[in-house]
């Protein structure tokens, strides 16, 4: 795949195979391409229906069998059957498919995957762009050899998974496919509204999916089992992965498909995964997204994000955390996992059973005991007053210390598994360990301010903000946008395709179904102007209709009080008025039904052919109409400029001319372009500008603020340095760099940049003291030398320079030999040391 690679050092290196690609047994690279025949044997049973090049003539006597340019029917092919030699038909697309490597593909001339065919399979034009040589020709049918399977063979799954792919820069390409890897399963899955058509086998080859084996009926579903009778076979009982944990920590589970009865083939897929819908790869959320400045809030690609998002968990995911703790045989003793630990509270301990295990269904929080453990401490010479406790309590009073498993800092979830590892039952425990046991807590983490979101091409960004709904800007008809993206994103970075989603997405949401788009062949920008005007022209008959729905009521003397709103009132009146034209009641409430049946008959109560501009349902999807297409444009753009006042007649030729007159004139957008009008969520003023509003896939990655924010008062210091450890894993502190000390220079904060450098970093006399001042309340005294000073001296003194500090007073700083130490003052707490000062007489002051 010419895509998908690193974006770091690797890039190149690392590399991913292409759609339809395998490998041979000689370890090069193939990829498959469908025969371009032009010759058939005589007596070839596929001969019927072709089409011959040149005469054919019987070789006795000389009769001409099939002319120039004829296709051969069933009479036909006993005369041929006796020519006895090859019939050079015109050369169509056959079934037979031949992988190729790089090196045998450079011999034959090959075809573009979306050349045109006719229904029998042949080149509907005469010159057809192909490769041949590493070059790109024009060649007539007749020299074409093979044909390519598909336009998306040349890139990998993840680049074949984003829409409009052509019309995105390579740079954001790389990103959309390599982001894509790290989008996280949400609690609710959404297929894409705009689609590339991959999704189903990219779901079902990723393993996620449960398959099934053979034909037969499901007989009983529940929520962590699907069993299905089969015909001669006792039941297959399938199991569901419920909850388990994936390598990058996210929650996979399984969830079935199906429903008792249901009727299944083989291959048919039976449960989702927690990153599929119907089978089909759903990582994502489809959000109303508008591209607009607002306040600041998106500056350098910040993402803003409605309340209602978070509401409604659309963004929010399951991770679940594996933590182990082992119990080892030491020298001095085995360790013991166990309830009773030593100076632990009740508290602390009031979720682990009788063995020290944590039940599951426990909330569990930072620090607190997931497993209670105690190591034995080495014996050393009792005092007389642990003799006396020894001989109170016995051996129970013996030198051990808390080893215990606790969460981590800043952790937090529910234990949802527990499994313990005995020596006993589990031989291939490592050396030394009797137990093991290893804990899983799960977390729900909602959308929050500092989680990375994407789309699907390359368009990164952070949430800046959760924004309430009251206050994101809303559309004409009263819908809150859902995600506010950067204008600026998009002309810099190339990546256009993301605009086409967004007009194809609307139009998609607003006429009820969903878009695919195949990748290097789908959608063009004349069939998604097309599709905008559809949709235009529903909600304006869906508006109209509302309006004539409440007139109708009141012509019937209907009691308006007992109606709740503009939708039930409709649902009356489409009754009454599309119930005598032909339209099912029934089905009329169904809502993309009834939208369109209402844009039908209105269209038709205007003067314009429905029929022209809706497609019929046993319509095959994937064939272009553009005279349907420009009818549907032209159709929307008049019934737009009557709509607001200007019933002007013009040719079909000037509709767009006088539509953009009229758009300059009123400065409302025509429908076409995708633009709407915006309300201001502060002040329902309308922006003075129209603004790209649309449906798009947004994906939330897997760099969660909860897993990056950390902080820290006294923590672990380096050995060496004495300063504090940098990282969350070490819970270290913020890195203060050399630029960071520029900045307080420049800003004369001369105190602050002094604390920086001492007390809060190496100066460890200087800490002990600032802290205990802290405690006590007192003024902090004066900073003493740091410890990366004297590591300093220490290298100085090794190349044998001898170095003295000299103060302000005069006085001197030795280090060596004559070095005074100061030890830091020892507390005295605990049973110990109580007695040890007994009797003495205190000297000094």
């Amino acid at each position: 795949c010419p895509i998908e690679t690193p974006e770091g050092p690797n890039i190149g290196l690392i590399g991913r195979l292409a759609s339809f690609a395998r490998v041979n047994e000689y370890g090069f690279i193939e990829t498959p391409y469908r025969k371009v025949v032009k010759v058939l044997p005589c007596d070839g049973a596929n001969l019927g229906g072709r089409a011959v090049r040149g005469n054919v003539t019987d070789p006795k006597s000389g009769n001409v069998i099939v002319k120039d340019g004829e296709r051969i029917t069933a009479k036909m092919l006993r005369s041929l059957a006796k020519v006895g030699s090859d019939i050079p038909v015109v050369p169509f697309v056959s079934e037979q498919v031949d992988y190729l490597s790089a090196d045998a593909e450079d011999k034959y001339v090959i075809a573009q995957a979306n050349a045109p065919l006719t229904d029998e399979h042949e080149f509907v034009r005469e010159r057809i762009s192909c490769r041949y040589h590493s070059g790109f020709v024009f060649q007539n049918p007749e020299v074409v050899d093979y044909m390519d399977v598909a336009p998306h063979q040349v890139v990998g799954i993840s680049a074949a998974l984003i829409p409009f792919l052509e019309h995105d820069d390579a740079n954001r390409a790389l990103m959309g496919s390599n982001m894509m890897a790290q989008a996280v399963p949400l609690v609710r899955p959404e297929i894409p509204m705009v689609s590339t058509g991959m999704e189903y086998n990219a779901a079902l080859d990723s393993g996620q999916v449960i398959v099934a084996i053979e034909d037969g009926e499901v007989v009983s579903v529940t929520g962590s089992t699907i069993s299905v009778k089969e015909k001669g076979h006792p039941t297959r009982v399938y199991q569901l992965r419920k909850y388990q944990r994936s390598n990058q920590s996210t929650c996979i589970d399984q969830r079935p498909a199906v429903v008792k009865g249901q009727v299944i083939k083989r291959g048919d897929i039976i449960a989702d995964s927690s990153s599929t819908e119907s089978g089909e790869l759903a990582l994502g959320q489809n959000v109303v997204v508008a591209f607009l400045s607002w306040e600041g809030g998106n500056f350098e690609d910040a993402i803003l994000l409605s309340e209602r998002l978070v509401q409604e968990d659309r963004f929010t995911s399951v991770h679940i955390e594996k933590y182990e703790v082992e119990a080892r045989d030491t020298k001095l003793g085995p360790e013991e996992i166990t309830r009773d630990i030593p100076n632990v509270g009740e508290d602390a301990i009031k979720d682990l059973d009788e063995n020290g295990i944590i039940r599951i269904g426990a909330e569990v929080g930072p620090n607190d005991i997931l497993v209670g453990k105690i190591t034995p401490k080495g014996e050393k010479e009792l005092t007389p007053e642990e003799r006396l406790l020894r001989a109170i309590f016995g051996e129970k009073s013996r030198d051990v210390k808390d080893t215990s498993l606790r969460m981590p800092h800043g952790e937090r979830g529910k234990v949802v598994d527990v499994k313990v590892f005995t020596r006993e039952e589990n031989s291939d425990l490592s050396a030394g360990v009797d137990m093991m046991v290893r804990v899983s807590v799960a977390q729900r983490r909602k959308i929050t301010a500092g989680d990375k979101m994407a789309g699907r091409h390359g368009n990164k960004g952070v949430v800046s903000k959760v924004v309430p709904v009251e206050d994101m800007p809303f559309l004409e008809d009263g819908t809150p946008v859902d995600l506010i993206l950067n204008p600026l994103g998009v002309p810099g970075r190339m990546n256009i395709g993301q605009v086409l989603e967004v007009h194809l997405g609307w139009a998609a949401k607003r006429l009820g179904f969903r878009a695919v788009t195949p990748v290097f062949d789908g959608a063009s920008e004349s069939e998604i102007e097309a599709e905008l005007a559809r949709a235009w022209l529903v909600d304006e008959a869906w508006k109209e209709s509302a309006a004539a729905a409440w007139k109708w009521l009141k012509e019937q003397e209907y009691d308006e009080n007992s109606i709740q709103d503009d939708d039930e009132v409709r649902n009356l009146y489409l009754e009454e008025w599309l119930g005598g034209r032909g339209y099912k009641p029934r089905r009329l409430n169904e809502v993309n039904y009834a939208r369109q049946s209402a844009a039908r008959e209105w269209l038709r109560d205007h003067g314009y052919d429905p029929d022209q501009i809706f497609a019929l349902d046993e319509e095959p999807v994937h064939r272009r109409h553009p005279e349907r297409d420009d009818y549907t444009v032209r159709t929307c753009l008049r019934l737009w400029m009557e709509a607001l006042g200007y019933a002007k007649k013009v040719s079909d030729e000037k509709v767009l001319n006088a539509a953009q007159e009229v758009m300059r004139e009123n400065g409302s957008p025509m429908p076409i372009l995708g633009k709407q009008t915006l309300r201001d969520g502060k002040t329902g003023l309308p922006y003075d500008q129209p603004v790209t509003v649309g449906v798009m896939t947004i994906l939330k990655l897997h760099h969660l603020v909860e897993d990056k924010v950390h902080a820290r008062s006294t923590g672990p210091y380096s050995l060496v340095t004495q300063q504090p450890l940098g990282g969350k894993a070490q819970f270290g502190g913020q890195r203060f760099g050399e630029m960071e000390v520029w900045a307080l220079e420049a800003y004369g904060a001369a105190y602050t940049l002094q604390e920086m450098l001492t007390v809060k970093s190496d100066d460890v006399q200087g800490r002990v003291n600032t802290y205990e001042a802290i405690v006590k309340g007192e003024p902090i005294e004066e900073p003493s030398i740091p410890a990366s000073f004297r590591v300093l001296v220490k290298e100085l003194q090794s190349l044998g320079l001898a170095v003295e500090a000299v103060g302000e007073g005069g006085d001197m700083v030795r280090f060596g030999k004559d070095e005074e130490k100061t030890h830091p003052p020892r507390m005295d707490t605990g049973l110990l040391g109580l007695g040890e000062n007994f009797g003495r007489k205190k000297t000094g002051s």
